[in-house]
């Protein structure tokens, strides 16, 4: 997560939509860069809401708007998979090597997924809260372009943003069955992505 104080912008760190090359390029600029541990680093809106919103809000800042890249839920799911299929698992139960993409999205459709699945949501993660707690902006992972020009508007010229944390290659054929069934079980981040306009040129 970053922090543009003066800017009133928060940059949430939403895993997996490329975040960690932004916060390389962009953290000098920042006036608050969260690292550590991951469940700050990515912090949701509702823990955003319940750690950082009242600290800010006592310094002054009741107008901060949150920002949000989404990534398309195949896709992202897809991010996942490969990420999960690196040396540092091997022999863990979060490791995807020993299965297909096909086992490993409909374990992420399960009630309580296994932990090689257990990659959470996209859509739960920018749940509004309650009290109004929101993220005001959207962008799509797809769209960088626009999420670069927004960025450029509010903050002035900013630096290329190079790939970082990349995951290696692997296959992610789909069956139609099991895509389906993705579709269906995970509607609420497939109709969230879709809502996103796209704005690069």
């Amino acid at each position: 997560m970053m922090v543009f104080w003066n800017e009133r912008l928060v940059l949430l760190s939403v895993p997996k939509t490329g975040t960690h090359a932004y916060t390389q390029a962009l953290g000098p600029r920042a006036s608050m860069v969260v690292t550590d541990p991951p469940e700050l680093k990515h912090a949701p809106v509702y823990r955003y809401n319940r750690f950082f919103r009242p600290m800010f809000e006592k310094m002054g800042a009741v107008d901060m708007e949150l920002v949000a890249v989404i990534r398309e839920p195949l896709s992202w799911l897809g991010s996942w998979y490969r990420y999960r299929q690196r040396p540092a698992l091997d022999g863990r139960r979060a490791s995807t090597k020993s299965h297909s993409f096909d086992t490993f999205l409909t374990e992420c459709c399960a009630d309580t997924p296994a932990p090689f699945a257990n990659v959470g949501s996209q859509a739960k993660f920018v749940e509004a809260r309650p009290n109004g707690t929101a993220v005001r902006q959207f962008f799509r992972y797809e769209d960088q372009a626009g999420f670069r020009n927004f960025l450029i508007d509010r903050l002035g010229d900013i630096p290329d943003i190079p790939s970082a944390n990349v995951s290696p290659e692997r296959s992610l054929d789909i069956s139609p069955e099991v895509e389906a069934l993705v579709r269906k079980k995970r509607a609420a981040e497939f109709a969230l992505w879709e809502s996103i306009p796209i704005r690069g040129h």
